[in-house]
């Protein structure tokens, strides 16, 4: 699992539905890296979770997660998961 949060969202809770969605630090909080080796690192990963517009251009550049697979938390914040399977 690749967890990649834009580190201003981190420590931040944000409405979605009915529900809190929180930036857990002891989740997302971990080293910094650039777009580049995060990039790398999404295109060898089974499962990603993704908050945030940089983090989750990232993954649309890895080519594992499409705009279709994208939600808007409190209409601002992209989030995306996706889990891929190899066979």
């Amino acid at each position: 699992m690749v967890a990649v949060a834009d580190k201003e969202l981190i420590g931040k809770k944000f409405k979605f539905r009915n529900t809190d969605f929180f930036v857990n630090p002891r989740f997302y909080k971990g080293r910094s890296a650039s777009e580049k080796e995060i990039i790398v690192l999404l295109k060898s990963a089974v499962s990603m979770n993704l908050v945030g517009a940089k983090s989750v251009a990232c993954g649309k550049s890895s080519g594992a997660i499409s705009d279709e697979n994208i939600l808007m938390i409190s209409k601002k914040v992209p989030h995306a998961q996706a889990i891929v399977m190899q066979i």
